[in-house]
């Protein structure tokens, strides 16, 4: 027989718990590029290479992406904190490595390589571009380094998921 008043030990989902992080992390900078750079100081649209209409158009996809994606990160979140698998320093590693991506992959791919729209336009770039870069590989750093330290300290003996 089990006695159930006993505490059970946790173990931490170590591949869910990263990419549950990463996919918030995606969707939060996704929201907040949309948000502030499209919407509040229009400086572009996710693609300005058409009519106002079809940048418009993407604008609103790029929102309905980020909220599916966000919406269902949170119910992962939510079934990996109930099942007690989820590591929150693990998460927040994957927060950040998540939400730093976002901000290299737009500004390096989405900006440079196909040129679907510049961080703003009628000014010189490269100051917008070496913050915006740079801020995104910092967040990436940040987060390999949360990650590293994480993984760190599970591999500790006695050490359980936090």
């Amino acid at each position: 027989m089990v006695d159930s008043s006993l505490p059970r030990t946790r173990t931490a989902d170590v591949r869910s718990s990263t990419l549950v992080g990463v996919l918030i992390g995606i969707a939060i900078m996704a929201a907040v590029d949309e948000i502030v750079f499209h919407q509040l100081l229009a400086w572009h649209h996710f693609y300005d290479r058409s009519t106002p209409s079809v940048a418009l158009l993407s604008d609103g996809l790029l929102h309905a992406a980020e909220v599916i994606a966000l919406v269902g990160g949170f119910f992962w979140f939510a079934d990996l904190r109930r099942r007690g698998a989820l590591s929150s320093r693990l998460a927040w590693g994957g927060f950040l490595l998540g939400a730093g991506g976002f901000q290299l992959f737009d500004g390096l791919v989405d900006h440079k390589v196909l040129r679907l729209h510049q961080i703003r336009y009628g000014v010189h770039l490269v100051p917008y571009d070496v913050v915006w870069n740079v801020a995104g590989a910092v967040l990436l750093l940040a987060g390999g380094a949360v990650l590293w330290r994480a993984r760190a300290r599970a591999r500790r003996p006695g050490a359980g998921p936090r």
